[in-house]
């Protein structure tokens, strides 16, 4: 495996993102891991590493700048909370990481998709209505909220949701809203819903926040979700 951070310009912050690419083989998919809202930390390096593993170049994408880790909860909603006003920010950040993805010589640029955890998801939501060439985007326990649904038009590629069902973070209404705006939209889109699941249930390490009722993982609705995922990249690639 080998592991090479990415430096680029983005939304004025200094992104360092990790890439991961496993064996010498030519140009293979390439895919785009956003973290969630606490920014790169060991998950979304963990989950490029698996994707790395089955054969993808995976960039594990930097959210704030510098490789930066906020754990303090209100802190990160205070950096956070400006951006989901404003598209075209969240859209920069995004963009610089699929820049820095496809210039690179273990990719194949015409084959890139995105995965996604929590705001993380908010963010590959917002690249893939730019009209980005993502074949898919795969988001996990991620906002569906947007100021701009009717750009849902210009997707070009598949959309993948997988929620918890008791997620406080993402309510019905949220949930229903998405669908209407994917329907208007004419999207290719699936949504996954987890009984007994709330926020971040593919992070092991949720549970260590202590707010079991609003971030807790769990074992079957990673690993359905996982799979999920896996299928529609084997569906695309």
């Amino acid at each position: 495996m080998r592991t090479e951070v990415l430096t680029y310009e983005a939304d004025g912050l200094s992104m360092q993102s990790e890439l991961f690419v496993n064996g010498d083989a030519g140009p293979r998919p390439g895919i785009l891991v956003f973290p969630e809202a606490f920014g790169l930390g060991d998950h979304a390096r963990s989950r490029a590493r698996r994707l790395a593993e089955q054969g993808y170049a995976a960039l594990a994408c930097d959210l704030h700048g510098g490789g930066q880790v906020i754990d303090d909860l209100p802190t990160v909603m205070g950096l956070l909370e400006p951006l989901r006003s404003d598209p075209p920010r969240i859209r920069a950040r995004a963009g610089g990481g699929l820049a820095a993805l496809t210039a690179r010589p273990e990719v194949d640029s015409r084959r890139i998709a995105a995965t996604a955890f929590c705001v993380g998801g908010t963010t590959a939501r917002e690249r893939a209505p730019d009209g980005a060439d993502i074949a898919a985007a795969a988001g996990f326990h991620s906002g569906l909220a947007t100021v701009a649904p009717q750009d849902a038009a210009n997707i070009k590629g598949k959309i993948l949701v997988c929620i918890g069902a008791d997620d406080p973070g993402i309510p019905p209404e949220q949930r229903a809203a998405f669908e209407q705006e994917m329907r208007n939209g004419k999207v290719d889109w699936q949504m996954h819903l987890y009984g007994g699941v709330v926020h971040s249930f593919t992070n092991p390490e949720a549970d260590r926040k202590g707010m079991p009722d609003y971030l807790r993982y769990d074992a079957r609705a990673d690993a359905r979700s996982w799979a999920a995922m896996n299928g529609l990249f084997d569906e695309l690639f």
